[in-house]
């Protein structure tokens, strides 16, 4: 983050017991118990519709939950005030829509409301959050416009500048590089690193990337048909066997040359290449 560092982020707890969360008469995640590591960086993956954002909303206090919990601190965080949790908790939802006719600034501001109460006015502090997450995004040359002239990938980085703007302990996203080229998808992971070493920040997302969660990650994981199937560290988790039941793919996984995690490479049926060795 630009403007140096707030201080060390909180050790807060964010915990899944026996979650079992769905729409309608759909069951989507059942009985799933999960812990995510404080202060690290946690990437869910899996095939689509295998309950990742799903999980990600019940986490978020979004979705209600048809049996077990969601714990923040040891406590419920459905029975938790809605301000409360936001304080501490910042959630940037997949495909989100900003009110018609919108600034980008008005937009990133929204993200300082959980900071204000009912008789408290907007503030210099609310100023240097805002204008350091339009700098940390690449957005402040575009704080007067309207977000719905913006490009996808200009209003996906507003996106990620508002939750930035919030300045919690906790940030869950959602596929935070949906709409981005492969060179903006590495700004936002390398920005979201960067908050996590300066604050200590707390950051879970859901990335469809394989690679990319396995370099950027601290902590993966897989889920599939609304199960676990594993957790753990990327060389843990990003295997050809987890690969294969998880995504029903054949691959190859070999060490990334660049930083030493896991690189997976899919095999087609017009590439079925002899073994590679790994390094």
């Amino acid at each position: 983050m630009h403007g140096g560092p707030a201080g060390p982020a909180a050790d807060h707890t964010l915990e899944v017991l026996e979650l079992t969360v769905g729409y309608g008469e759909r069951t989507v995640i059942s009985g799933l118990d999960l812990v995510v590591p404080p202060g690290r960086i946690t990437a869910i993956v899996g095939p689509n519709a295998c309950g990742k954002s799903t999980l990600l909303r019940s986490m978020s206090r979004l979705l209600g939950p048809r049996a077990g919990r969601v714990l923040l601190d040891g406590r419920a965080i459905h029975k938790m005030p809605a301000k409360e949790v936001a304080r501490t908790l910042g959630l940037l939802p997949q495909s989100p829509v900003a009110p018609e006719g919108i600034t980008v600034a008005d937009l990133v501001g929204r993200g300082r409301h959980p900071h204000q109460g009912v008789l408290s006015r907007w503030s210099r502090a609310d100023d240097v959050a805002v204008a350091e997450a339009l700098l940390a995004t690449d957005t402040t040359a575009l704080a007067e416009r309207p977000v719905d002239e913006l490009s996808g990938g200009q209003r996906q980085r507003v996106w990620i500048a508002m939750a930035l703007a919030q300045q919690t302990d906790l940030l869950l996203l959602d596929e935070p590089t949906t709409f981005l080229d492969v060179s903006h998808q590495v700004e936002v992971l390398d920005l979201l690193t960067d908050l996590n070493h300066a604050r200590g920040t707390t950051v879970v997302m859901v990335l469809h990337d394989l690679n990319l969660a396995a370099r950027y990650a601290d902590h993966l994981i897989a889920l599939t048909e609304g199960r676990l199937h594993a957790a753990g560290s990327p060389a843990e988790v990003l295997t050809e066997d987890a690969v294969r039941t998880v995504f029903g793919l054949e691959s190859r996984v070999i060490t990334d040359p660049t930083c030493g995690k896991p690189l997976m490479l899919p095999i087609g049926r017009h590439h079925n290449a002899p073994a590679v060795r790994t390094a």
